[in-house]
């Protein structure tokens, strides 16, 4: 059952609600992978490279902005967020033909 951190009384809902949560980051995790194929499908068509600095800048700005916004350390979140955007762009490539 779908719990705040605060209502938990016990390791055991704790646990479960961490699951819960971490499944749901996986299910948007799996949404945001299906925008990368079709980011691939359509550069190709407009002749982009798979690798675009000002957007792989401003995506890690955004990151850091939006965990900061949720009281989180926007330094961590931009460098996990640096390594979906290496392995997003690698498979851009991959795609593109670009390797």
């Amino acid at each position: 059952m779908a719990k705040t951190a605060a209502d938990c009384t016990t390791m055991a809902e704790i646990r479960e609600n961490i699951d819960r949560v971490d499944h749901a980051l996986m299910a948007l995790f799996a949404e945001r992978w299906s925008f990368i194929g079709r980011a691939a499908e359509i550069k190709s068509g407009l002749g982009i490279p798979a690798d675009v600095p000002e957007r792989v800048r401003q995506v890690r700005e955004n990151a850091h902005r939006n965990a900061e916004a949720h009281g989180l350390d926007g330094d961590f979140y931009e460098e996990i967020w640096a390594q979906l955007i290496d392995r997003a762009i690698a498979h851009e490539k991959t795609l593109l033909g670009e390797v």
